[in-house]
Formats: structure tokens, sequence, C-alpha cells
């Protein structure tokens, strides 16, 4: 877990940032990233040298060839560990003039984080600004993977503290519920189709280590983990270094982040039916036009909004048996329209739907005042949904306003590991009971009356509501019986309460005369 001071190390970096003149809180996470890679490009080929002198066998795959670069600077010298003392002027001329020329040339080396550097900027505008920046990073410890992960999960944290682009980031303990129902397992292929800065698949990856430790002691499971199991897509460059780096410092050595956008290429033979799990908080982003959007999926269904176009994306690329825990707008529950009424048919009769849980309105702010739902649906292609488990979480461990204030003290939010998921105050966090009760949805959950914060509403009454999928029609209120006094009775209090006032007037007036 990440400590204090290693946070104030993190807060110094990001303020030598924006003191220097860099102030949109995605570049400063941008050109962190780039120079960690940097780092890590060096780590990667100092261990390369200690096998080859180990074995006394030549280095079998150079990160930097030998020889000069094309403006003639020696590759060795744009290493990490040979420019960070450097002074600064010679260290801005060689990281700006060799280093990320050289970055961008990587990608045809096949793996994930190389192919996003072939467009990397270098935009710290001084060399003093760099001096410092690679002293404070060159002080961070890289070598344990949990502190690793940890301290970029940070640094995404602070693109949301900072104001700006905190659309990019799904709450934390929001994924981590999603994950922790959905349970992946180590054969499965995990996709999230608007990945971000891959938040789901980090989670998911963190699960899989924790829950299944024997899966690294399996060679052909070990490399599932690191080269198959995790894809991502996104079109915003920035995200897809961003993303890859932050699984890469969660210990995954090539997952799949790939450039695409999702609605508008259609789907491929390779993607169709391959994933077994999908996790996700498409963007909602309104309408899109039907001349920009993947004929594949508006042949499903004829509409331009891009929510109900990501929930038929998913039924594509999940193979049949595969899961989906998506975030949706309330709209995709009741929406009228003949769009929101086909794909809530397809997902109760064409498949399983296994679960809604309804979230406050205030989990996305001060971002997003939208009120938004989890779905959890099963691909069958031959129906299966018996029942629907309904859940209203009011309250997630935050305050509901823009300031979103944790309600709990650090580790009861449902921080890693899992067992410290189930500590908190029900009052303040109903999301260890959601996953105390899914676990129960077939036995338990199927006697709950529906006056109680979860409950199974039966295939046959979401058909009467013409597929409705919003909580409060079926939730039923509680009404007291509340005894009224009789009319006569209050009428009489009335008169004597007159009665009394009266002879109290009287005995001031008598008082004063």
């Amino acid at each position: 877990m990440i400590t204090g001071e290693l946070k104030s190390r993190i807060d110094r970096i990001w303020d030598a940032f924006w003191s220097g003149g860099i102030s949109n809180p995605l570049e400063v996470i941008e050109q962190i990233t780039y120079l960690l890679f940097i780092r890590r490009l060096d780590e990667l080929h100092t261990l390369a040298e200690r096998k080859a002198n180990r074995t006394g066998q030549p280095i079998e795959r150079r990160i930097y060839p030998e020889g000069n670069d094309p403006k003639g600077k020696p590759y060795e010298e744009l290493r990490w560990s040979r420019f960070k003392g450097a002074e600064p002027r010679e260290m801005y001329e060689t990281v700006g003039e060799h280093v990320f020329p050289y970055l961008r040339t990587l990608g045809g080396d096949g793996s994930t984080y190389a192919t996003h550097m072939k467009d990397a900027r270098f935009t710290i505008p001084n060399p003093a600004l760099l001096s410092r920046v690679v002293d404070m990073l060159d002080g961070v410890p890289m070598e344990d993977r949990d502190t690793k992960g940890d301290l970029y999960e940070y640094l995404l944290s602070k693109i949301a503290t900072a104001g700006h682009n905190g659309q990019f980031r799904t709450p934390r303990h929001i994924i981590r519920l999603m994950v922790e129902m959905i349970a992946p397992g180590p054969d499965d292929v995990i996709c999230d189709p608007a990945c971000g800065s891959a938040g789901f698949l980090m989670e998911a990856s963190e699960y899989v280590r924790r829950e299944h430790e024997h899966l690294f002691h399996e060679p052909k499971r070990n490399r599932h983990y690191h080269h198959d199991m995790f894809h991502g897509f996104d079109f915003d460059s920035t995200m897809l270094r961003v993303g890859s780096m932050n699984m890469l410092l969660h210990g995954v050595e090539n997952p799949v982040i790939e450039r695409r956008d999702s609605l508008a290429q259609t789907v491929s033979e390779d993607d169709a039916e391959k994933y077994s799990i999908i996790l996700a908080n498409p963007p909602f982003a309104g309408s899109i036009d039907y001349d920009s959007t993947a004929k594949d999926l508006t042949q499903v269904i004829k509409t331009k909004k891009t929510e109900l176009l990501f929930l038929v994306l998913f039924l594509r690329l999940l193979r049949p048996g595969g899961q989906a825990a998506v975030i949706v707008p309330d709209g995709v529950l009741f929406g009228s329209g003949k769009a929101h009424k086909e794909i809530r048919r397809m997902l109760v009769d064409d498949h399983k739907l296994d679960a809604v849980i309804k979230l406050p309105s205030g989990v996305f702010k001060p971002y997003a005042g939208v009120s938004t739902a989890i779905l959890f649906f099963t691909k069958t292609n031959s129906g299966g949904t018996d029942s629907v488990w309904f859940y209203e979480v009011a309250a997630d461990g935050w305050s509901l306003d823009d300031k979103r204030a944790p309600l709990l003290p650090d580790g009861k939010l449902g921080a890693r590991p899992s067992v410290d998921f189930m500590e908190a105050d029900h009052a303040k966090n109903n999301l260890p009971d959601v996953l105390a009760r899914w676990t129960q949805r077939d036995s338990g959950e199927l006697k709950r009356a529906r006056t109680e914060q979860s409950f199974c509403v039966s295939k046959s009454d979401i058909v009467a509501q013409d597929y409705d999928l919003s909580l409060n029609r079926y939730k039923e209120a509680v009404y007291e019986d509340i005894e009224h006094r009789m009319p006569l009775e209050i009428l009489a209090d009335l008169e004597r309460l007159e009665s009394e006032i009266y002879h109290g007037l009287s005995e001031v007036k008598a008082m004063l005369g």
C-alpha cells in the first residue's frame, strides 16, 4: 500500500510540473508516463546484461542497440542510468533530441507499450523542470509490483482531483465491486471496448492474481495472463499510453491495448464472440451519425444512441456463455423508444439478464450528475432469464455532493485484499452488502419482499411491464398505519384552549385596571 511519504513525493512531482508551466493534468500524466517507460527500458536492458554476464552468452534482445543513433549519439547514452546525472542542459538535449526520437522508432518490436510511443511528444518546457522531475522519479522505489501499481493509481486519481478530464475515471470502488461480482478466472479473456486508463482491466488483473496465484506456476496460463487475457480499445492515443502503462506497472507484461473506434469499426471475425467477460463504462455521448457507425451494429438496432449501440457491440463481442458487467445511464432502463425497448427485450428474451444495480445519482459527480445503473447479463442466444435481481444502492462510501468526500476511514471502502471489501458501515456504504447478497441471489434473495433494498422480479412480470427495467417500477412502498384522533375530540381540545386563553386575557385586564 502506498505510504504517506510516497504520496508526498508524488505530490511534489505534480507540483513541480504545475509550477513549471504544465497545468493540464493529462499532459502531466503523459510526460510522467514517458519518463517511467524510459526508466523501465533501462531496467530491462540492465537485467538482460546481467543475464548475459551470468551465462556467458551475448544479450538475447538488445533494447539499446550498439553504435550511434542517426544524430551520432551513442545509444548507451540514451539510457536513464546514463543521463540522469547529467547537467540539466545536457540532459534536456539528450532526452528531447535523442531519447524521444528513439522512442518513436520502437513500435516495430510488437509490444503494446512501444506501439503507443510512435507519436510520443516531449513537452517539458525547460531543462530545470526536467532535471527536477528526473531526480524525483529516480528516488521513487519501483521494484515492488504493488508499490508501482499503487503509485500510478495515485497519479491517475489526481486527474480527477485536479478538476479536469475526470470523465476518464470510473470510481475505483465501483470498478472493484463489478470485478468482484463477475469474479474472472484464470482462463477468461477479458475486454473493455472503451478502456480509457484501463481501470477495469487493471482491477481484473489484480483479482485474478490475488484469487488464482497458482496460475503463475503453470507456463501456459502464465503466458495467457500476460499476453492474451486482457484486451482494451480506445481512440485517444494519450489514454492508450496511460492505460498501457497502468497495466505494465500492475504486472501485466503485454496486454492487447489497441487504438480503435469501437462503434465506427465493424467487428472482425477474429473479435466476434471472442471474449468471455466484458467490463465497461462506455461514454454516453448522446447521438452519433449513422454514417459513422458500424453497419453490423445498426442492422441489429436502428439507433443513434451510443449507450444502446455499445450494448449491441458487447453482445457481438461476447462468446456464448460470456458475461458482461457494464454501466449504463438510467434512460436505457425505461426509455420508451423502439430501440430502447428492443435492446431490453433482447437481454431478457434472447439472453440472460442477471441483475440491475441502481447507483445513486452522485456517483460520478462533480463531472456528471446523470443517474446510472450496472447491468449484469450473460450471452446465451437462447434465453434463460427466469428472474432479474434488483438492488438499490443508497450509499457508496462517499458523499454524494460535488466534493465526494470519503465517509469511511482508509481501508473500509474495499481496498485490496478482497477481505477488506467486506468491512464497512452499511449506513454509509452499501457495496459490501451488494456483494454479499449477490452470492445469495439464487436462494435467499428469491424470498425477499419487494419492499426491501434488494429483491428478484420474475421474467413474466418484466414482460408484462413492457420490459421496463427501472427499479421503481417494481419496488413496493411501505405504508405505515397512522391513527388519527376523532375530529370532535380535536374540536373539544380547541374549545378548551380558547377558554383558557379567554380567562387568561380577563385576568390580565383586571390586573391592568
